[in-house]
C-alpha cells in the first residue's frame, strides 16, 4: 500500500502548495449546485449503463440487479482499498451470488477496463487538437477512431483464438511448471468469459453501450465543470473526464485520493482555469461519487449480509477457496 499512498500524498503536496485555501472556499461557496444535482442524476443514469455493459459482457448470466448492486459494491471497495482490489472484490461476490467462477467475471470486467481504457485514450487524443488550438484536429480525431477500432479488433482476435492461446500456455507450462500451479486452473474459466467477444452482435451490442456510457460520462463532467466555471462547454467536460480516467489508472491510495483532484485541475489548466477554482470542482466530483456508490455498495453488502471487513478476508483467501471448489 505505501507507493500508492506516496502517489497519493505527493499528489496532494502539489495541490495544496499551488492552491489558494481562501479561493477554495469561495469557489466551493459560488459553485452552482442545480448543475451539481443534474450531475449526480447523470451519475446515477451511469451506473446503471454501467450495469448494463457488464450484464452484456457476462451474457446475461446474471440479472441487472445482482450486477447492479455488485457494480456499487465494487466501487466501494476500491474507495477503501487500493489499487482497485474493488473489482476482485466484486468478481468474487457476483460469482456467488449467480453461481459464476471467479475467473469468468473476472475476464468480463478486464474486457470492460479494456473498454474504458480505450475510450479513455480515443477521447483525450480526440480532444486534445482542440484543446491547444492545433490545426490538425481533424486528422488527429480520425488517427484516434483508428486507434480505438484496433484496440478492439486485438480483443477479439484474442477471443477468437483460445484454442492457440491455450495451447501457448500449455506448452509454455511445459518449460516453466510454476507457471501452470499459478494460473493453470484460471485460465479456461477466463477465456470462457472471454467468449462474448466471439458473437459479433454482442460484442457491437456491449460496445454500443459503452460508448453510451461515456457520453452519459461526459454530460455528468459537463455539468460539474460548469458548475464551477459557467464559461466552459463540453470540450471542458470531455476533455477532463479523459485526463482524469487516464490519471486514476496511476497506482494510488483507495479512491485515487488526490490523483484524481491533479488530473481535473492539470487538464483545465489547459483552458486557462483557475487552480483553486479547479481544486474545488475535482473535490465536489470525488465527494458525490464518494457518496453515491457509498450508499449504494453499503445497501449491497447489507443486502448480501457482508460487511467490508468479512469481504476482505473472503477475497484474501479466494485462491484456497478456487482451490477446493477445483
Amino acid at each position: 500500500m505505501l507507493p500508492g499512498f506516496s502517489v497519493s500524498l505527493i499528489c496532494l503536496a502539489v495541490l495544496f502548495y499551488f492552491a489558494d485555501i481562501r479561493k477554495l472556499g469561495e469557489a466551493l461557496k459560488m459553485a452552482d449546485y442545480r448543475l451539481v444535482g443534474l450531475a449526480v442524476v447523470a451519475t446515477l443514469i451511469w451506473l446503471s449503463v454501467r450495469g448494463i455493459v457488464w450484464r452484456t459482457l457476462l451474457q446475461e448470466r446474471a440479472s441487472f440487479g445482482q450486477i447492479f448492486l455488485t457494480l456499487n459494491e465494487g466501487y466501494l471497495l476500491n474507495n477503501v482499498l487500493p489499487f482497485r482490489l474493488g473489482e476482485f472484490g466484486r468478481a468474487y461476490l457476483l460469482g456467488r451470488k449467480a453461481g459464476l467462477p471467479f475467473f469468468q467475471v473476472l475476464s468480463s470486467i478486464i474486457i470492460e477496463r479494456s473498454l474504458d481504457v480505450a475510450m479513455a485514450v480515443g477521447i483525450v487524443l480526440c480532444t486534445l487538437p482542440f484543446v491547444v488550438g492545433a490545426n490538425w484536429a481533424g486528422e488527429a480525431a480520425a488517427a484516434a477512431g483508428g486507434i480505438i477500432l484496433l484496440v478492439f479488433i486485438c480483443l477479439f482476435l484474442l477471443a477468437r483464438n483460445r484454442q492457440k492461446a491455450l495451447a501457448i500456455f500449455e506448452n509454455l507450462s511445459h518449460r516453466i511448471p510454476w507457471l501452470l500451479n499459478l494460473v493453470g486452473k484460471a485460465l479456461p474459466a477466463f477465456f470462457d468469459g472471454l467468449e462474448v467477444l466471439t458473437h459479433s452482435q454482442r460484442f457491437i451490442k456491449a460496445v454500443s453501450w459503452m460508448a453510451c456510457n461515456w457520453l452519459v460520462a461526459i454530460v455528468q463532467f459537463t455539468c460539474y465543470v460548469t458548475a464551477f466555471f459557467p464559461q466552459a462547454n463540453v470540450l471542458w467536460g470531455a476533455f477532463g473526464l479523459g485526463v482524469v480516467a487516464l490519471g486514476v489508472a496511476a497506482p494510488s491510495s483507495p479512491g485515487s485520493v488526490g490523483v484524481l483532484e491533479l488530473a481535473l485541475v492539470g487538464g483545465l489548466s489547459l483552458f486557462g482555469a483557475e487552480p483553486s477554482t479547479a481544486l474545488g470542482c475535482a473535490i465536489t466530483i470525488h465527494f458525490f461519487q464518494y457518496l453515491t456508490t457509498g450508499l449504494l455498495g453499503a445497501y449491497g453488502l447489507a443486502q448480501d449480509g457482508e460487511s467490508l471487513g468479512s469481504l476482505y478476508h473472503s477475497v484474501r483467501n479466494l485462491r484456497s477457496s478456487m482451490k477446493i471448489k477445483d
